[in-house]
Order: structure tokens, then C-alpha cells, then sequence
């Protein structure tokens, strides 16, 4: 395992791979070092078997990600220069959809800017009270323009004009109402949740959640003709599994199924 200076990376014994980010002094605010040490974390888990879930968080006590760094917008760089540093931002995106393994963003304190997009491109989002959510940048005159993918793909166009335009912040609870987050959580129950939710993910088969992830990634922007018939394969290729097998052979047995990954 490669030693990570901007995150703490943990496996338990449940197969969920916990990725907190550990730069509380910037509250987590994203850089090339931070991208960098999440592509690896993210690559180390989609090929470790023993991981069947991932789990986003971080250390701070209040934020889970900052977004953007606003002194690094300034100085002598050319276009050039920001145009290919900027890659890595939707790298992280594209990494956690093809992950293969299901992702849960353990929101445990503010998501914006940046930070929000982290949080949605993660599969699930369980937030605790508290935590707020929102893309500010048109406050200091910038725009959410990558977030904005995320965004449309995950809330009502409406909304996400709003958060666009007005760069308000939302509370937990509003992000819950329209659709940016799963739940909202109390402090006190947040870690037994999250750690509720990952294990029950991790604890499906693993060869039916890779299809699955995979085609839920895939078909999102496919036309509906090509959808169907990208879906239709996968589901032949699902029903070739043992799993299957195995999972229905434990329904009617009315036990709990062991899972072979094939």
C-alpha cells in the first residue's frame, strides 16, 4: 500500500474501503497533490478483492470538502497550463464511476464548490445534520462549470439552475427534499449509518454489483434504444452467473446466500 499524504486509507475486515480526507488545515481544499493521492486510493480499491464498497469522508470536524483553492487562481501560469491541471478534477469524477464497486459519500460536513462534486459522483450520499451544500463560485466571479455535469445528472434542472445561479448554500435537510442526498442523519448516528450502509453494500454479490455499477455508469447518457439493448446484454450476462444461482437458491431456502463472486 502507497503511502498517501493528503488522505487516510483504511480496509475492514466488512470489505469497505474508507478514503477520509486528511488536510483539515485547508479544509480538504482540492489540489493536484489531493487528486492525485484519490486517483490512487480509488485504483487501489477497484482492484483489492477484498473491498466490495468505498466509502468517501473526511477528517474535519465541519467540512467534507471546500472545493477549489481561491489563492491558486492567480499567478504566472498560462491557459495552457490550467486547461491541462484542470483534467484531473473529472479524472476523479470518471474514476468513481467506473470503480466497479459501489461509493458512499459520508458527508460529514460541508460539501461546496468542488467538494459537492466529489459528493456526487459517489453512488450514494449520506449527510449529517448539520452539513451544508452548494456550488458558491458565482459569488467570486467564477462558475461551477464541471460541477454542473454532476449536477443536472443528479437534481431537477430547476434546482440545479438555482444552486448554479444564486451560489445559495442549501442545508441537509433541503438537499435531502430535492434529491441531492439519500438522508440526513443526526451527528450521534451518522458513523453507525454510514457504517450500516457500507457494510450492506459491500455484502452483495460482488460479480452482480460489478455488472450492475458498470451499466448503471455506462447507459446514463445512451439514448433509450441503445440503452435497452446495452441493459438486455448485461442481463444476459447476469443470468450466466453462479450468483444468481446462488441468490435465488437462498431465497427459497430462507437463508442468508453465500456469495462466490462468479
Amino acid at each position: 500500500m502507497r503511502p498517501f499524504e493528503t488522505l487516510r486509507y483504511d480496509v475492514s475486515p466488512a470489505g469497505v474501503a474508507t478514503i477520509a480526507l486528511a488536510r483539515p488545515d485547508t479544509r480538504n481544499a482540492l489540489s493536484d497533490e489531493l487528486y492525485d493521492d484519490l486517483l490512487a486510493a480509488l485504483a487501489q480499491a477497484r482492484d483489492d478483492g477484498a473491498v466490495g464498497c468505498v466509502v468517501l469522508t473526511s477528517t474535519h470536524p465541519t467540512t467534507f470538502c471546500a472545493g477549489g483553492r481561491l489563492d491558486t487562481l492567480g499567478g504566472d501560469v498560462s491557459l495552457v497550463e490550467r486547461h491541462v491541471g484542470a483534467e484531473k478534477f473529472p479524472a476523479v469524477f470518471s474514476a468513481l464511476g467506473e470503480l466497479g464497486k459501489p461509493s458512499l459519500c459520508a458527508a460529514n460536513g460541508h460539501a461546496l464548490a468542488g467538494g459537492l462534486g466529489l459528493a456526487l459522483a459517489c453512488d450514494l450520499i449520506v449527510a449529517r445534520d448539520g452539513a451544508r451544500f452548494g456550488t458558491p463560485e458565482i459569488n467570486v466571479g467564477l462558475f461551477a462549470f464541471m460541477v454542473m455535469a454532476l449536477l443536472y445528472r443528479n437534481i431537477g434542472r430547476k434546482k440545479a439552475n438555482e444552486l448554479l445561479l444564486r451560489g445559495r448554500q442549501i442545508g441537509a435537510h433541503e438537499a435531502e427534499r430535492i434529491g441531492l442526498v439519500n438522508c440526513v442523519v443526526a451527528p450521534e448516528e451518522f458513523d453507525a449509518v454510514v457504517t450500516e450502509w457500507a457494510e450492506d453494500l459491500a455484502g452483495k454479490s460482488r460479480v452482480l454489483m460489478r455488472l450492475g455499477k458498470d451499466a448503471m455508469y455506462r447507459q446514463q447518457d445512451m439514448a433509450l434504444a441503445d440503452a435497452l439493448a446495452f441493459l438486455r446484454a448485461q442481463l444476459t450476462l447476469a443470468l450466466s452467473t453462479e450468483d444468481l444461482g446462488e441468490g435465488v437458491a437462498a431465497f427459497f431456502e430462507k437463508r442468508a446466500p453465500v456469495w462466490k463472486g462468479r
